[in-house]
């Protein structure tokens, strides 16, 4: 190929390029999603039969497949003894009480981590806000109270309660922010990548607060606790025990209690994860936090380790994070079908 067909042959190619991740752009940009993040469809959600619903699984129902806008749905307060599943094909719902204390979401299924969640979540750009999410099943087994399996999803003063994994935090970028989670064993795990943010993590008995489910070094995933207070009511609690042989977890800035154990954390009997697991803490203190009784293989880290882990940056956050409306538009104006009797 002599020098001038080589240019045209170049040149070819780049147009071809260029034309390709033209017609890719457009295909992302047409894929939908909410333009204006500051107007909602607002639908109310009371036991008294004031509101749209009376049920909250009938409001998300409601919500259209491949929603393009948001949807808020405004929960009165009440206690409301359902299960809920948000479906992957609805995605931006914001579910939002007034206040955590009072609004409450609640079941007794235990047994199964897939079939006892009292909410799951598996669309994206999901928000819940100042709800009470528990699951009731005791202390006999497994029930989780929450399993978030959609991507950019976002938790604001809720309160998450159980015995045995309280939270299945399975996969996607999360962020948990001001939340009170309550358990004894193994009590938050999964394999997401997750920020818990100025939370109040509560151990109602000797167990371990986390099991992280990293299987590869290549997985961006990972649970950071940045800012949060640590206490509980039984003693001898372990930060995190790895169900992924490449777990890891970093508590930063952490008020650590004397429930901690003085190793801080434990291999689940197989000595192999104490080489592939990443376990840190930065700058935590309290009682809990003296770190020299740690297991050799967990980490003190230096400025430098830590400092992908104590930003939004490690979820991505600052690109879908987004604040609460601040318009709504009523659910008359919208094709939201409501069940005969229950306006």
């Amino acid at each position: 190929m002599d020098a001038a067909s080589f240019v045209i042959h170049f040149h070819v190619i780049l147009i071809l390029l260029i034309c390709c991740n033209l017609t890719m752009a457009a295909n992302d940009s047409s894929s939908g999603g909410p333009t204006n993040f500051s107007t909602a469809i607002l639908i109310r959600v009371d036991q008294s039969g004031h509101g749209d619903f009376k049920k909250i699984q009938d409001a998300i129902d409601a919500v259209p497949s491949n929603n393009t806008e948001l949807y808020f749905i405004w929960v009165k307060p009440g206690t409301y003894r359902e299960k809920v599943v948000v479906p992957a094909d609805k995605p931006f719902i914001t579910l939002s009480g007034t206040e955590a204390s009072n609004t409450i979401i609640t079941s007794n299924e235990g047994g199964d981590i897939t079939d006892s969640p009292t909410l799951t979540v598996l669309a994206s750009d999901f928000v819940a806000r100042y709800l009470t999410i528990q699951n009731l099943f005791g202390t006999s087994g497994k029930a989780v109270a929450l399993k978030v399996k959609g991507d950019r999803a976002a938790f604001y003063g809720c309160r998450i309660q159980s015995y045995q994994d309280t939270l299945l935090d399975d996969a996607g970028r999360h962020y948990y922010s001001n939340c009170y989670i309550e358990g004894a064993v193994d009590f938050i795990f999964g394999n997401a990548a997750s920020l818990y943010e100025r939370c109040h993590i509560h151990s109602v008995e000797a167990g371990a607060i986390t099991a992280q489910g990293r299987e590869s070094p290549l997985e961006n995933t990972g649970f950071t606790f940045l800012g949060c207070k640590i206490t509980g009511t039984g003693g001898n609690t372990a930060l995190g025990r790895p169900w992924g042989s490449y777990s890891r977890v970093v508590f930063a800035y952490t008020l650590m209690s004397n429930i901690i154990q003085p190793e801080g954390w434990n291999d689940w009997g197989d000595s192999t994860k104490q080489s592939t697991a990443y376990y840190g803490e930065y700058k935590c203190y309290g009682p809990g936090a003296n770190r020299s009784k740690r297991v050799g293989w967990s980490r003190s880290l230096s400025n430098e380790d830590a400092a992908q882990f104590v930003t939004k940056n490690m979820i991505g956050g600052r690109s879908w994070l987004r604040p609460a409306p601040t318009r709504f538009k009523g659910s008359s104006s919208t094709n939201i079908v409501t069940p005969t009797g229950e306006n």
